[in-house]
């Protein structure tokens, strides 16, 4: 084993419990699948009564807490803006507003010019279905703060 293997491995067995505090204080808040809002059932039942996060594919790598303090208590879809069918997101977002009572939508975006694009399909997505759903949003910065 080379010298450096070993310093890491004499650390490790050092520290057995902070390593197990570490990886069970760490758990995930996903309460459904699939995220990707691409492959979302409009009708599927964990959609009903829902608080719906719908969040730009970047933020979750971006923002290191990203379970605990936005999909925690959420269904969650993402996409991206850029990339994906913008057109396709808003049918879809309409979909799921026509289909299911949805309490609320939380957007979370980066703050790159890019991303505005989510918060747009959104709120047009939520004007042509004619719902009124409480509505909030949360932007990222490229460093991972909540701006």
């Amino acid at each position: 084993m080379s010298k450096a293997k070993n310093d890491i491995f004499k650390k490790i067995s050092a520290c057995p419990t902070m390593i197990a505090d570490n990886i069970n204080s760490d758990k995930s808040e996903l309460r459904q699948w699939p995220v990707q809002l691409k492959l979302i059932n409009t009708s599927a039942s964990f959609l009903e009564n829902a608080d719906l996060l719908i969040a730009a594919d970047c933020t979750a790598y971006a923002y290191a807490n990203f379970h605990r303090d936005f999909i925690k208590q959420h269904v969650t879809a993402i996409g991206c803006p850029k990339l994906d069918d913008s057109q396709f997101y808003k049918e879809k977002i309409v979909e799921i507003l026509k289909n299911n009572n949805i309490n609320s939508i939380k957007v979370v975006k980066m703050s790159v010019p890019c991303c505005t694009g989510i918060s747009i399909i959104v709120k047009e997505a939520m004007e042509e279905s004619g719902k009124d759903v409480s509505y909030s949003e949360a932007t990222i910065d490229i460093d991972g703060k909540i701006l």
